[in-house]
């Protein structure tokens, strides 16, 4: 029975712009059959209402993340926690999780975190990965950067985490704005060990991504 426990990886979502990147890991996770939890918090809520017109409300979770994925597809491995839920699995370290991505992470996420404030569920979680000595991918957005941030997010990177700034790269051929998500959701996946097809990988060769463009039927 306890090979058999679930264990999902949580998906923290904070009010940083930039919800796409999150349905793009979340997407990702699923495609990959894993399983998932998933924290938003209640500034995240206005940002994917702003970015998307998706108001994500907790009595209809499941119908909202299915608009903002376009997909149900793996749904039923998701599992969701209000971010006022202090009392929520994923705020115990005894909660059998893999490990967490904060994505996006706002400026006060990331001190929140940094400094153990545990104000919401996202920064509860994200404390409990640390000292459990889980993998912890921050994704921050924010730009440009004050040196209050930058030292909060030195601290993270002492404690274990993994500091992955939202910065896609261009030498996987990315032509439209998807791809550009795509390329830092592959990354947080890297970083958690998950596999998937996000991205183009660079394979030494320049021009590489141009030539696979035009052979692409």
């Amino acid at each position: 029975m306890q090979g058999n426990q679930r264990r999902p990886w949580i998906v923290g979502v904070s009010g940083a712009s930039g919800t796409p990147y999150a349905a793009a890991v979340m997407r990702g996770l699923l495609d990959a059959g894993e399983a998932v939890d998933l924290v938003v918090s209640r500034a995240a809520r206005l940002t994917i209402l702003d970015e998307t017109g998706i108001a994500f409300r907790d009595a209809h979770w499941h119908d909202d993340l299915a608009d903002w994925l376009k997909s149900d597809a793996g749904l039923d491995r998701v599992a969701y926690w209000p971010a006022g839920d202090m009392a929520a699995g994923p705020s115990s370290g005894s909660y059998p999780a893999k490990g967490m991505a904060v994505v996006p992470a706002s400026t006060a996420s990331v001190a929140g975190i940094a400094l153990g404030l545990s104000k919401d569920l996202v920064q509860r979680s994200a404390d409990v990965t640390l000292k459990e000595r889980r993998p912890l991918v921050v994704v921050p957005r924010e730009t440009p950067l004050t040196g209050t941030t930058l030292r909060h997010l030195v601290r993270l990177d002492d404690a274990g985490a993994v500091v992955l700034p939202a910065s896609p790269a261009f030498y996987a051929g990315a032509s439209e704005v998807q791809r550009l998500v795509d390329f830092v959701a592959g990354k947080v996946l890297d970083v958690l060990g998950v596999p998937h097809t996000l991205f183009r990988r660079w394979d030494g060769t320049l021009g590489g991504a141009r030539r696979a463009e035009a052979a692409a039927p």
